[in-house]
Formats: structure tokens, sequence, C-alpha cells
């Protein structure tokens, strides 16, 4: 706990200490403390002189709203330890600003004092848990790992609420002060209320990061945003010519991050609580994208429509094979607990999301989600109906197997379309089989009709990897200092190929 003392308390006059000996009269007692106080002005006089006038010093949260919200309520262990983990980053004592961190690309990630903060808050590790990287001097990359055996079942790491950045209670935080920018943000993102409750929850963590990264070293979460990277290859750090090199789907996921950053940046600007340096050239401005990406890559979306932010816990790895799971108690502690028996020096992985569409994962966190079984079949239908989505029109559902298998409602989804032209009729029966579990029926319409869906279904992979081929071309030659995102982009595209040319040889 902290503990707070007064002047009177370090003369050591109070809670029944320092009672002036015998023979020491009260009248020179107060005559010290006097002379002690005036001793104090003096030295405050002269440190206040060595301050240059506030507009000459970096706007600090607040700038524009003196109202603004109080985010300050952290707990005291949280505190105490940023005081000492701080120590190291602090600018000399006469420097009237704060150390911040610095979002620079490539900048070295100071992950070491991040792990010693997190313990001093109060973080539990099991025996083993072990942060590494393979990236080399500047550890572009980290990830968890064991190194010893843990068995399925085992406790993994447990972080504390107060460390934890939560939207819901973001948004009580700023209660009213955030209701305008949260608006228009509404308002550009349209009307879907799933993806909106996503969006929404994610501004807030946003917002948090925005006003804590002002604070510099004064914020409690200095040395957790120190420890983050700098560098990002998702779809919000996306060029143009990138878009041109992505597959349609692709494409779209990516261009779609893209736009909510867009919708961000207009969004906080009605944020009076975000200081005008940070707001000005907006989409331009290198740490409102900072910001952004911490938000939306490092956050996970509970089953109570709650993005988390877990500090340290944001360190595992993604992998479909996941061996840790994270859990949210009822006073929202975070624990992970191994799903599986691991050996010793293996991986310590989370999953954050279906790996069954690697697009999305390229498209949101920036990483090639090489342990997919499968990636959606890319069959794209404009102006979906009801009808084919019950008959499993769905990027999840819609795959192709990396051992060259086709899941189920590809077949479907070709046949009902198929039957669309001039067989409306049997395509009824196809539905309502369907819908009814009736095997036997729809099987004998997919017997009668397999040629016709086998060849559209061929023609389907033959054209689109003549597509991938003609936007690797695009890359051929690009300078990746000018484009450090087409190697992911072209390594992505030769991931879908190479599943494509095994469900060739199948068909």
């Amino acid at each position: 706990t902290t503990s707070h003392f007064s002047a009177v308390d370090l003369m050591g006059v109070s809670h029944g200490r320092g009672v002036p000996p015998a023979g020491t009269s009260i009248s020179l007692l107060s005559m010290m403390m006097l002379s002690l106080l005036c001793i104090l002005a003096v030295v405050a006089s002269a440190v206040s002189a060595f301050q240059p006038e506030s507009a000459h010093r970096r706007p600090t949260v607040g700038h524009r709203n003196e109202n603004r919200p109080n985010s300050n309520k952290i707990c005291s262990p949280l505190e105490s330890a940023q005081r000492r983990s701080t120590v190291g980053y602090r600018k000399q004592i006469c420097s009237p600003l704060a150390a911040y961190v610095d979002i620079s690309e490539n900048f070295y990630r100071d992950v070491a004092s991040m792990d010693e903060w997190a313990t001093a808050c109060g973080v539990q590790k099991a025996d083993g848990f072990q942060l590494t990287s393979e990236e080399g001097p500047l550890g572009l990359d980290f990830s968890v790992m064991t190194t010893v055996d843990m068995a399925e079942g085992s406790p993994v790491v447990f972080v504390s609420n107060e460390m934890i950045f939560a939207s819901n209670q973001i948004e009580q935080e700023l209660g009213p002060y955030a209701q305008e920018a949260v608006g228009i943000l509404r308002r550009l993102s349209g009307d879907e209320d799933f993806e909106l409750r996503h969006i929404q929850s994610h501004f807030y963590l946003f917002l948090k990061i925005l006003m804590e990264y002002e604070k510099g070293d004064q914020s409690p979460w200095f040395s957790w945003l120190n420890s983050l990277p700098r560098t990002y290859y998702n779809g919000a750090s996306m060029t143009p010519f990138c878009y041109e090199c992505l597959p349609p789907l692709m494409g779209s996921l990516a261009m779609g991050e893209r736009v909510k950053f867009i919708n961000f940046c207009q969004a906080v600007k009605k944020a009076d609580f975000i200081s005008e340096e940070t707001t000005k050239n907006i989409h331009n401005n290198e740490v409102v994208k900072w910001a952004f990406q911490i938000a939306t890559t490092r956050s996970f979306e509970g089953d109570d429509n709650v993005s988390r932010i877990v500090p340290l816990g944001d360190y595992f790895d993604h992998s479909a094979n996941a061996e840790v799971a994270m859990n949210f108690d009822e006073e929202g502690n975070c624990v992970a607990y191994t799903t599986m028996d691991v050996r010793a020096g293996s991986p310590l992985r989370i999953s954050y999301c279906d790996s069954t569409n690697p697009s999305y994962i390229f498209a949101r966190y920036g990483f090639l989600d090489e342990s997919s079984p499968a990636t959606f079949c890319k069959i794209m239908i404009p102006n979906v109906s009801s009808e084919l989505v019950d008959m499993g029109y769905d990027f999840s559902r819609m795959l192709f197997y990396k051992d060259g298998q086709v899941s189920e409602e590809v077949w479907d989804v070709l046949l009902y379309q198929y039957l669309s032209d001039g067989n409306v009729g049997v395509r009824r029966q196809l539905y309502e089989a369907h819908m009814n579990g009736d095997i036997d029926t729809k099987r004998a319409i997919h017997s009668e009709y397999y040629p016709q869906t086998l060849e559209a279904l061929r023609n389907h992979v033959d054209d689109f990897l003549g597509q991938l081929d003609e936007l690797s071309a695009k890359g051929e030659g690009k300078s990746v200092a000018e484009h450090p995102r087409l190697p992911m982009i072209l390594q992505h595209n030769d991931f879908v190929r190479q599943t494509f040319l095994a469900v060739k040889a199948t068909l």
C-alpha cells in the first residue's frame, strides 16, 4: 500500500512521537518549524522560477477542457510499482517534461521493465512462464513459452482487474465526456448492431490509450505502453498499393480496418479531454495510428460484449491449436489455464478468433496464421439471400482445406446457385431437404447435378489461381523499403495458392 506523510509526520511530532523533551520550550520548537517553512518556501520559489511558461509546455490531457474525466483511479500496488519502474525513463529533475513513449517504428521495446512492473503490480506467473523473442536485438516479436512441463488445467498467469483495460469500465469512467465523440462514431460506422458494439468498445480502449500516453511516465501503465510494438502489418497500416495486391475478400477486410481507423480519427476530434497536439493533422498523426493499433490488435472480445486488454496477457501468440485459454472471474480478474499437457520448451498460445479465416486474422492483426487448417473458398456472391445463408454461405463454413478437402457447404451453395438459373422447383426441393434434414433427398439431387457443380468448382479454382498470379506479379520489382508490408501480402497470397492447388489436385 502507499503511505502519505505530512511535513509534521516527517519531523516526528505526530502519532505520539516527537513529544518535546523535558526542558524544551514550545516557542523554540515553533520558531524551528517556522524557519523550516521559510526555507521550503524559498526552495519552492526557485523551482517555480526554473519552469518555463505553460504556453511552452507540451499540451497535456484536458488541455482543451479542464472539466475532464478523472482516469487516475487505480490501485495502490499499481501506482507504487509504476513509481519504481519508471525511474530510468524520467527526464532530469529540472525538466518540465515527463518522458513519453517513443513510438518510432522499430524503436526498442523495453519488455524486461514491463515484466518487472507486472510482477510488482501483483501479476502471478506460473513456474516456467517466460517471455521470449525471435526477432534479434530489437525484439520486435515477443511471445510466451514454458521452461517446465505443465499439466492440462494448470494455472499460467493471473492479472488483477485493476490492471486490465475493459471497455465497459472505460465507458463509465469517461461518462458524458465521450458522448459526442461516440455519437459521431456510431453515425459513421453504420447500423449493424453486432459489429457496432465491437467498434464502439474498441473506441473506448483507443481513447484510454491516448489518455495514458499523454500522461507520459506519470501514467501507471507507462512501462506496459513502452513495451508494445511500434510496427504493424495489418489492414489499417497498408498503403493503396497494398490493397491492389490483395484478393477480393482480403482486400475488403483490410480496407474495412482502414475505414475503421478513419472513423476513429473523425470521432476523436470531439473528445475534448484529448489534447489538441494529438488531434491536429490527425490522419497522419503517428500517435493516433499507434493507439488505434494497440486497441484493435491487443484486445479480446468476450461473450459479454466487452473488449479487454490484459497487460502481459496480451503477449500470448495465436494458434489454431491453443495451449492456453483466458478466463475472467466475476470480479474481472484474468486467469489463464492450460488446455492440454504442455512440454517444457513449448510455446504458450491462445486463440484470438476463428482460425478458419486467415484473411481476417491478417487484416486485423497483421500476421499470417499458418496453423489454420483451411481458408475461405473465395466464392464471393453479391446480395446474399437468407436462403443462401441457411444453405451455409458464410466465410467460416465455405472452406477449402490445406489437405485438398472441400467443405459440404461449398457444394451446397454451388448447387443452389446453379439451380437458380431455370431450375427453381428443384432448388426449392434442395432447400427444404436441407432445412428438414432430409439427407436422402439432398444426396439424390447432388448426385444428379454433380457434373455441373464439379465443373463450376473447377472453373472457380482455375480462375482464382489466375487472379493470384496477376496479383503477385504486381509486386515484382517493388521496393520493400517503400512497401514494407508487401512481403507479408505475397506470403498470404502464396498460402491461399497452395491451398487452392491442393483442392485442384483432388477435383
